[in-house]
C-alpha cells in the first residue's frame, strides 16, 4: 500500500469516526487543520506524510471528548496505522504528535520536538482562533451544556492541567484562558504571521461583545 492509499483510507476512517461530532472537533475541523498544516509545510519543510497523517488523526479519541483520558487518541491512531502496516517509526512519530498537540492550560509547556509536530500543532491552534475559532468555542461550550457568559465567573488564566480539563468555564472566559494566549505560542514563523490577524479579530469581537452586553 502506497502513501496516497494510506492517506485516503485514513481520511475515510476519520470521516466515519467524526461524522456525528458536534463540538467543533468534527471532520471539517480536521480537514482545515490538514490543509493549513500542508500550507505551512510548504514554507517550513517537514515530512508531508507524517504531517498529513498526524493532522488527520489528531482528534481521534481526543481527551476533551473522552472524559480526560489522554491515552485514547494516540492508542487509536497506533491501532489504525498498524492495521495499514505503516512503518513503526512513522507510527511512533504520529502518535507522539497526537499525544502532545493539545493545549492543556496556561502553565503547560510545549513538548513538540520535531518540525512535523510543531507544524501540526500550529495548524490546530490556528483553527482555534479568528472567526472560526470564535464559532468553535461557542459550539464546544454549548455541546457541553456550558454558559455563554456570566460576569460573576472570572477567568482562571493560570489553570493547572487538572483544572483545565474540568472544562467548567464559560465560552467568553475560554478566550482568556486559552484563545488569546495562542498567538504567542505558535512554533513557526509562518503560523505567527497568520495568528496576528486572527488574534486581532478576536480582540475586536470581544470589544463588541462586551459593548452589547452592557447596553441598558
Amino acid at each position: 500500500m502506497n502513501q496516497d492509499e494510506i492517506i485516503k483510507m485514513t481520511e475515510d476512517y476519520v470521516k466515519k469516526e467524526l461524522e456525528k461530532e458536534s463540538s467543533g472537533h468534527d471532520w471539517w475541523h480536521t480537514d482545515r487543520v490538514r490543509n493549513m498544516a500542508k500550507s505551512i509545510a510548504k514554507k517550513e519543510g517537514g515530512n508531508l506524510f507524517i504531517i498529513e497523517l498526524a493532522s488527520l488523526l489528531h482528534d481521534i479519541g481526543d481527551w476533551k471528548l473522552v472524559v480526560g483520558d489522554e491515552s485514547v487518541g494516540p492508542n487509536m491512531a497506533k491501532g489504525w496505522l498498524k492495521k495499514l502496516k505503516v512503518k513503526n517509526n512513522i507510527i511512533d512519530e504520529v502518535s507522539d504528535i497526537i499525544a502532545n498537540v493539545s493545549f492543556k492550560g496556561a502553565n503547560y509547556k510545549n513538548k513538540m520536538k520535531t518540525i512535523e509536530g510543531k507544524i501540526v500543532q500550529d495548524a490546530d491552534r490556528l483553527d482555534a482562533i479568528g472567526a472560526i475559532g470564535i464559532a468553535r468555542v461557542f459550539a464546544f461550550r454549548g455541546h457541553h451544556g456550558g454558559q455563554m457568559h456570566d460576569p460573576d465567573i472570572k477567568p482562571k488564566v493560570n489553570k493547572t492541567v487538572e483544572e483545565y480539563k474540568r472544562m467548567d468555564n464559560t465560552a467568553i472566559n475560554h478566550f482568556y484562558e486559552k484563545l488569546l494566549l495562542l498567538k504567542d505560542r505558535m512554533n513557526t514563523e509562518t503560523a505567527k504571521k497568520i495568528a496576528e490577524e486572527r488574534h486581532e479579530f478576536m480582540e475586536e469581537f470581544l470589544k463588541e461583545f462586551f459593548k452589547e452586553w452592557k447596553v441598558k
